[in-house]
């Protein structure tokens, strides 16, 4: 379901969805929904709160949410949340705040964000904060830029951008650039274009992006890509996949590129597709 998720994306971004089979893909997303509501990786898959959201993102580039029980989704959704405000990926209770702001993007595109606990959810994320600014998986884990995204993006979308500390957050991402360029996920790792977007839409939200040298971020991607097959890989020679791929445009997207679409750097969705959902997540300026 994500493999799917990431190659409607970039192909949208493209202007190419029209090329994608999109009965095929939405009869495969139905059959992957279970009577809980929750939607699997793949047919016969246990459901999770990860394919959820990629499920209802691809309906949603398809402008077809009425093909599956939405209020099924909903309750299965509600029910993943805990006490303390997190949220469990499915119903075997790991805790991440990946799935925070899984779950409520997924409510946020079908318009019931009154389904949970904000409050709650909220307090959970903000509990995850670092002395550094950044955000961990759970209270106390070291902060990750793609915790930040997740963290930082469901803030936006909820309306707390205030409680986050945008100066320090933006200072402690701008630290993930290397001398290739490139971004990296935390402190002493390797370059990796799927941080061109973690990074790129978290500086994005909290209105830091023009902290980063642009110019040696794009010349990163694209050095990044096959010149055989197009797609891109996560460092320069490496095999190329439908995750780096996206990715690597959606920060190209986000860096201005003129030949993509414009992203939304909260849902990495195109932006049209938000503003026909009517969704206006919140955005800090410098």
């Amino acid at each position: 379901m994500n493999g799917i998720y990431w190659s409607l994306t970039a192909m949208d971004l493209m202007g190419k969805l029209g090329e994608m089979d999109r009965d095929g893909i939405i009869l495969f997303i139905k059959q992957c929904q279970h009577e809980n509501g929750g939607i699997g990786a793949s047919v016969d898959h246990d459901p999770h709160l990860l394919y959820t959201l990629s499920a209802v993102q691809i309906l949603c580039l398809y402008d077809a949410l009425d093909a599956i029980d939405c209020e099924k989704i909903v309750n299965y959704v509600k029910k993943l949340q805990n006490d303390d405000g997190s949220f469990c990926g499915d119903q075997w209770g790991e805790v991440d705040t990946r799935f925070s702001m899984c779950a409520v993007a997924c409510l946020a595109l079908l318009g019931r964000l009154d389904a949970i606990n904000i409050d709650n959810a909220v307090n959970f994320v903000i509990s995850c904060m670092n002395f550094d600014g950044g955000f961990g998986c759970r209270p106390g884990s070291e902060s990750h830029s793609g915790q930040v995204y997740c963290c930082v993006g469901m803030l936006s979308i909820t309306g707390h951008l205030h409680l986050i500390k945008a100066d320090s957050l933006g200072w402690w991402l701008c630290e993930r650039q290397l001398p290739s360029g490139g971004l990296n996920g935390r402190p002493e790792k390797l370059p990796d274009v799927c941080y061109s977007w973690w990074v790129v839409a978290s500086l994005r939200i909290i209105g830091r992006v023009d902290w980063l040298d642009k110019n040696q971020l794009r010349k990163f991607i694209m050095a990044c890509q096959d010149v055989e097959t197009g797609g891109f890989s996560d460092r320069p020679n490496d095999m190329p996949d439908p995750f780096h791929t996206l990715f690597g445009l959606a920060g190209l997207s986000l860096l201005g590129e003129s030949s993509l679409k414009t992203i939304n750097p909260v849902f990495c969705m195109p932006q049209q597709v938000i503003s026909r959902l009517k969704i206006q997540p919140q955005m800090l300026s410098l």
